[in-house]
């Protein structure tokens, strides 16, 4: 099978970007406020929704192993068909546990997920312009996420406020819908995205699945050799510590804060979704504004500014006093959490290769959702016993402190300044 030109695979990256995120904006903020609509506590829905993070975190490098062996396309294929699972088994949860198996659907499809679509992309690229940079066509899947996102926040909080089915919590008709469009997602990916098979071993799916089984270890093994060996890399990781606690501040912590200055779950959810919707969209702002700045200033360097400012962002919202002040450093964090992906995901793909580099990327969300799910319930529990704006100033303080680890990546810009090749003027614009 011959492989998309770049140009092609450009636009179905963005495409499925859209399928797959459009949905999650749907429930951005719905995903913590129904498990407390339901009867759990704050402490509570954070635990449950965290085992997620501890799914991913177990199973992220061996699908990863299997992605960089089997190949992208069957990983995106069964993430796919996971993320119709996970949505109508949170839809019908009543229960902690009932949230938490739908947390654990939802880590498997992650896991899965993590990764294949963006790695797909760059070695289709790199197929027909071999060591090209990406640092603009991720600036570019960063706003489409943004402004898909911000378009699933709007309309699910105006699901929220028109409520047409009284028989149900008005939080449940945005689920509903999200379930339908993973649908709609899944078939897309099936349709769109075209990959040569990564193993000759046989021809048969099964015998190409035990082949990719048997190579998967070595590539995993492969992966954590790379990240000991590499400074540069090891330090990357580890920003996602600092990152993913933050992230707990501005996307679990926003419409919760928002609740309680509010006065309720559903008004909560009506204002969230607006509120989100913006902060996707200033969100796809900071992604444009990357890919304007890593030119000028550098890619490590605009990665050090958006991290310092986004943590400093997330302190802010928890300072705010009232819901003006906190929508407005909540929009002004979300656009520096834009800004700050593409870079860190270049600066990623700087250090992997075709042979492990969903396995890379991997390694970071599994970092990621390992702290986020450490993260939350830690600062659910601080919140319970001090206050919620206390937890949120506590987790801005150590998220910011991230930026000092792309240091080592900055002094590594420096020495190869001006050898790294640029995309081309057809993929990049």
């Amino acid at each position: 099978m011959t492989p998309l030109t770049p140009h092609r695979a450009r636009q179905v990256f963005l495409l499925l970007t859209l399928t797959r995120w459009f949905p999650v904006g749907l429930v951005v903020t719905v995903t913590t406020l129904l498990p407390i609509e339901r009867g759990l506590s704050v402490p509570q829905a954070l635990t449950a929704l965290s085992v997620g993070g501890f799914v991913v975190f177990a199973l992220e490098l061996p699908t990863a192993g299997l992605a960089d062996s089997l190949g992208r396309r069957p990983m995106l294929v069964a993430a796919a068909v996971l993320q119709v699972a996970a949505a109508v088994v949170f839809l019908t949860a009543q229960s902690f546990w009932a949230f938490a198996l739908a947390a654990a659907v939802t880590g498997i499809f992650r896991a899965l997920d993590s990764g294949p679509l963006e790695a797909w992309f760059v070695d289709t690229v790199h197929a027909t312009e071999p060591g090209a940079d990406v640092d603009r066509p991720l600036a570019a899947q960063g706003t489409v996420m943004g402004v898909v996102i911000a378009a699933g926040a709007l309309v699910s909080g105006a699901l929220v406020w028109w409520h047409p089915v009284a028989a149900w919590s008005a939080l449940v008709l945005p689920y509903a819908v999200y379930a339908v469009l993973a649908v709609v997602h899944l078939v897309a990916v099936v349709v769109l995205v075209r990959e040569v098979p990564r193993t000759a071993g046989g021809t048969g799916v099964g015998s190409r699945l035990l082949d990719s089984a048997r190579q998967a270890p070595g590539v995993v093994r492969d992966g954590l050799r790379l990240a000991r060996d590499n400074r540069v890399l090891r330090w990357l990781l580890i920003v996602e510590v600092f990152w993913s606690v933050g992230m707990v501040i501005f996307e679990t912590f926003q419409p919760i804060r928002l609740s309680e200055l509010l006065g309720g779950t559903q008004a909560g959810a009506a204002v969230s979704g607006p509120a989100a919707a913006a902060g996707w969209a200033v969100f796809a702002g900071g992604a444009a504004l990357t890919g304007l700045a890593t030119p000028r200033l550098g890619v490590a360097r605009t990665a050090i500014i958006a991290r310092v400012l986004n943590g400093l962002g997330t302190v802010w919202m928890g300072l705010a006093l009232g819901p003006v002040g906190l929508i407005a450093a909540y929009l002004v964090t979300y656009g520096l959490h834009g800004a700050c992906g593409p870079a860190y995901q270049a600066l990623l793909h700087r250090e992997a290769e075709s042979r492990n580099r969903t396995t890379v990327l991997s390694m970071a969300s599994m970092l990621s959702f390992a702290a986020y799910s450490l993260g939350a319930p830690a600062l659910g529990w601080t919140a319970g016993l001090l206050s919620t704006q206390a937890a949120m100033i506590i987790g801005g303080v150590f998220s910011t402190l991230g930026a000092l680890c792309f240091l080592p990546a900055l002094r590594r810009e420096r020495m190869l300044s001006g050898r790294a090749p640029r995309m081309s003027g057809t993929l990049a614009g």
